[in-house]
């Protein structure tokens, strides 16, 4: 029995050994680069068939986002539109920075759906700095394959002594998506 036992801890080990610090959705190889575009598949897509965007936004989507004025690249993003009002991100930004969000959607019209986007802010050891709330309207393609879309973001970091108060930034920019396909 205890070598049962013992036989079942070294395989559970040697299984889960590198888990902590390798989790992630490939193979982990950190370049140091945040900055490489994502490369999907190429070529034509079929048009995905809803009727308005409330149907067409339900999807994966590669979100390129820029900040106004200097409108260059601040970030690039997967997100997932789901039909019951929710969304999910991914953002190409350091993990211990925060790189996942979440957020709610509604349609606004036949054309258009607008969401509210929060997420969790780090410095670079993983500590709590702040948090922040982004608003973002699209409109999304007759097709349903592409959307563009206009943000504000609005960056609240907790303060450090002695201040009492926490800084507040708003900044606003652009989100430009392409469906991935299923």
């Amino acid at each position: 029995m205890n070598k049962r036992i013992t036989a079942i801890m070294v395989i559970t080990t040697l299984a889960f050994s590198g888990l902590a610090a390798h989790a992630s959705c490939v193979v982990p190889r950190s370049t140091g680069r945040h900055d490489m575009p994502l490369i999907l598949k190429s070529g034509p897509r079929a048009p995905f068939g809803g009727h308005n965007a409330a149907e067409n936004i339900i999807g994966t989507w590669d979100v390129v986002y820029t900040t106004d004025p200097s409108s260059s690249p601040a970030g690039e993003a997967l997100i997932q539109w789901h039909s019951d009002g929710t969304e999910w991100e991914n953002i190409n930004l350091p993990v211990l920075d925060g790189n996942i969000c979440l957020g709610s959607w509604k349609a606004v019209d036949r054309s258009h759906v607008s969401r509210n986007h929060v997420g969790w802010l780090y410095d670079g050891t993983g500590t709590l700095i702040g948090y922040f709330d982004e608003t973002e309207t699209d409109e999304v393609a007759p097709d349903g394959n592409s959307y563009t879309g206009v943000n504000t973001t609005t960056v609240n970091l907790y303060p450090i002594p002695p201040a009492t108060a926490p800084t507040v930034m708003v900044t606003t920019g652009t989100a430009t998506a392409t469906r991935i396909s299923p």
